[in-house]
């Protein structure tokens, strides 16, 4: 089973038919005597209801809540609130009125008894949706979730079959997308798969099983904990933008969207489409929603829910205004096909011969002895595949591919390492290595190792010249290495190199006689380590090859700030690589392989005679001081 993290977020759950009646005992057993009911416009006899049942807890009543829970609509109810010296809020109603009781509560800090009468399964969750200027904007903290949510199945037993429907299918919306959500875990995929399971079979029954309703809140209820506890992808995107920025209704735009976005991911999750097809009875997953929504009665195109045609050229703009987790790639060309297509109503496209492929193709992996490679191969086929769909790709633009590789593995010598190059211009050595850092944040940050490191160096003694008398600035360098708790770490092995005051590193200058401006030394017992060298300078990385070719068409330049490099191994420590960037020097804004970070620039400070080791040195020299800290490997 594969590592993952888990967090449940506290909330009390009261299930059942009639437990409207202990809305009462919930608010006391908070501590709270004075309730503010929230509701809709809609459900004044409800609302009627809660307040008779909580007597003389009924502090006031707010019926004014909204759809996309509007900013200026919590203003008001917010001076109810404070008129009525309320210490609590008991909302009754869908999304709504959850979402005010949210507003108010993270505003305010009062605790919520939430009663649920649609399938909205925000109640559930940290999350607030609010709307302000036409943009609806989420965000997610402990202190929005409610303390007690209340499910009567017969708050909802009679709530319109249109507004069950979409209800319900928002409620599965939650469900398919925590499946592929970037922090899935398998307590979540259980949940998940169980809520599929509970809403549809609800929505199939609406007409003709007595425990419908059950079902679909059920459903509800842990699709909404699945929303809470991992993040959403696009779906949810799509469906904030419509809904905040064109005023689309809430649910049945989710009930729109769905099974397109669903399509739109297929290739790149198969493994959480053939799930949730498994859990609909169902040979494809997004096909069978939209054949659920139509069965049920539900809308299947923007179009009938008011979205001009016109307007769907900004509604792509908005949903790629801000980058977010998918497992899909997300181009404008493709988000532009889905929303035509949900506009239209149109039914998503089964399953294609692609789509049979990649499912083929990872298959093949199944017996992968080695679990992290196993998982590796069969995430990297789709998204490989989905690239190619997503783009539409031509055999002739695939071939351009394939030679720009075959030529950057024929440019590899044992000096020069082209795909390094690659990996760097193309930020990827640079997002490994932050993702490798972060797992030791206490230690000196880490850098791309680059493509001019050499295996051996050669040794030298503390004190020595690593630059072998070549012309450039004097530079000191006066470095220390201590663990985590600030201690020396002695006989540390530290690999040093650089490029000298033209740009050129040894590798790259044939003429030099033997290994210069890198070496290999070994801290004192006091994790002390001097040596002397010369001011390392800006440079281009070599761009006579492929790499090179791509960052002229990309119109980029090819140039690293200037930087000395770093490795330190010791024993009973992880290896630290690293690079020091010289303060003030060119291209740090700039650098060709995104290798700079703030903490890693540092001073090489201007000095005049003497040196540290006495010596005559007319004019300027630098002087490099600097501690690294180490992880253990315990």
């Amino acid at each position: 089973m594969p590592d993952f993290t888990y967090t449940a977020h506290p909330a009390r759950i009261v299930f059942g038919s009639g437990t409207l009646e202990r809305v009462a005992d919930e608010v006391g057993r908070l501590g709270r005597s004075r309730a503010l009911v929230l509701a809709g416009e809609h459900l004044h006899d409800v609302a009627d209801r809660v307040e008779k049942i909580l007597g003389p807890l009924a502090a006031g009543r707010f019926d004014g809540a909204a759809m996309h829970t509007p900013v200026e609509v919590t203003e008001q109810a917010l001076a109810v609130l404070r008129e009525t010296g309320a210490d609590c809020v008991v909302a009754v109603g869908g999304g709504s009125t959850t979402g005010l009781a949210k507003a108010l509560a993270v505003r305010t800090g009062v605790d919520q008894v939430v009663l649920p009468t649609t399938y909205a399964g925000s109640e559930v969750t940290p999350v607030l949706g609010e709307t302000a200027e036409g943009v609806k904007t989420t965000r997610t903290d402990p202190a929005i979730l409610p303390e007690t949510v209340i499910y009567d199945v017969e708050l909802s037993a009679g709530l319109p079959r249109p507004l069950a429907v979409t209800s319900a299918v928002n409620a599965l919306a939650h469900a398919v997308e925590a499946l592929y959500a970037p922090d899935a875990n398998p307590v979540v995929d259980g949940m998940a798969l169980d809520a599929v399971r509970h809403l549809a079979r609800g929505l199939r029954g609406l007409d003709t099983d007595p425990d419908a309703r059950a079902d679909l809140l059920r459903g509800a209820w842990l699709a909404g904990t699945c929303l809470g506890a991992v993040g959403m992808g696009l779906h949810h995107k799509l469906c904030h933008t419509l809904g905040g920025s064109f005023g689309l209704p809430h649910a049945p735009t989710h009930t729109v969207v769905l099974p397109h976005a669903m399509a739109y991911n297929a290739a790149a999750a198969p493994e959480a489409m053939r799930r949730v097809a498994e859990a609909l009875g169902a040979a494809d997953a997004p096909t069978a929603v939209f054949d659920l929504i139509v069965d049920a009665g539900g809308p299947t195109s923007l179009r009938e829910l008011g979205l001009a045609e016109a307007d769907l050229e900004r509604a792509v703009e908005l949903a790629v205004a801000k980058p977010y987790p998918n497992p899909a790639p997300l181009t404008r060309d493709g988000l532009a096909g889905l929303l035509r297509r949900a506009w239209a109503g149109e039914r998503p496209p089964g399953p294609t011969m692609i789509d049979g492929l990649t499912a083929q193709v990872v298959a093949t992996f199944a017996g992968t002895e080695d679990p992290r490679l196993r998982a590796l191969l069969t995430d990297l086929v789709p998204r490989l595949h989905a690239f190619a769909v997503a783009n539409d790709l031509t055999q002739a633009e695939w071939q351009q591919g394939i030679d720009f590789l075959t030529r950057t593995g024929q440019a590899c010598t044992d000096t020069r390492q082209e795909f390094v190059l690659l990996s760097d211009t193309l930020g990827l050595s640079s997002v490994v290595d932050v993702l490798d850092n972060s797992r030791t944040p206490d230690t000196t940050p880490s850098a791309v190792l680059g493509p001019f490191y050499v295996e051996g160096p050669p040794e030298l003694p503390q004190g020595a010249d690593v630059s072998a008398g070549l012309p450039g600035t004097p530079l000191y360098v006066d470095v220390t290495v201590t663990d985590t708790e600030d201690r020396p770490v002695p006989d540390a092995v530290v690999d040093v190199w650089q490029s000298n005051e033209d740009g050129f590193y040894d590798v790259q200058l044939p003429d030099l006689d033997g290994p210069v401006l890198r070496g290999r030394l070994r801290t004192d017992a006091e994790g002390r380590l001097r040596f002397r060298s010369i001011l390392p300078s800006e440079y281009p990385i070599p761009d006579d090859g492929p790499v090179g070719a791509m960052l002229r068409a990309a119109g980029r330049h090819p140039y690293r700030a200037p930087h000395l490099h770093f490795m330190i191994d010791a024993p009973g420590h992880r290896r630290l690589i690293t690079q020091l960037f010289v303060r003030g020097g060119k291209y740090l804004d700039s650098d060709a392989v995104f290798g700079v970070k703030e903490d890693l620039i540092v001073d090489f400070e201007p000095r005049t005679s003497p040196t540290p080791d006495g010596a005559a040195v007319e004019g300027e020299w630098r002087e490099l001081c600097y501690t690294f800290r180490i992880a253990g490997t315990a």
